[in-house]
């Protein structure tokens, strides 16, 4: 591998963050893994930030919204890996007051828990093992406990299917 000087780190790195956000933390491992010195790697994360290449905000408001949206995850899950990536809880929890409506992160939690609901066998509904696997796959999904319990135990809206329907 050909050594980067700290100027075509600066520019290679500058491309990278033009074309996809990127957090301090990946920018100051890309340039490590490039054999920049930690004194000039921080020297190119400064600038870059003050130029706007790099912003942790942005990066989490983009990272909510993917790891909501799309992946599907649940609160914890989504701090959680804010949090392997060294973004501030400050940072992190304004991202995902700004992306995560209460409403709609009870309805995505609610048809979480019914999808995984229909993929069971019919002998598990209602019985306190189908409860267990759906819970744990709730929380697996970054869910809180207490939200999946209500959600699980709700009369209103339940999660099994209805046995008379041909699903």
């Amino acid at each position: 591998m050909r050594i980067l000087t700290p100027e075509m780190a600066m520019s290679r790195l500058a491309a990278s963050c033009a074309r996809t956000e990127t957090c301090t933390a990946d920018a100051m491992a890309r340039l490590k893994r490039w054999g920049i010195t930690p004194s000039a790697a921080s020297a190119i994360i400064g600038r870059l930030t003050d130029e706007s290449y790099i912003s942790d905000s942005r990066y989490a408001r983009a990272y909510v919204r993917d790891k909501y949206r799309f992946a599907g995850w649940g609160r914890r899950k989504i701090a959680l890996g804010l949090a392997a990536k060294r973004i501030a809880r400050d940072i992190a929890a304004e991202a995902l007051d700004e992306a995560v409506d209460s409403d709609e992160y009870l309805a995505k939690l609610t048809a979480v828990v019914r999808a995984k609901a229909r993929t069971m066998p019919r002998e598990l509904h209602n019985t306190y093992e189908g409860r267990a696997k759906l819970f744990a796959f709730a929380a697996g999904r970054g869910f809180e406990s207490s939200l999946i319990t209500a959600v699980i135990r709700s009369t209103d809206n339940p999660v099994w299917p209805d046995p008379s329907s041909d699903d």
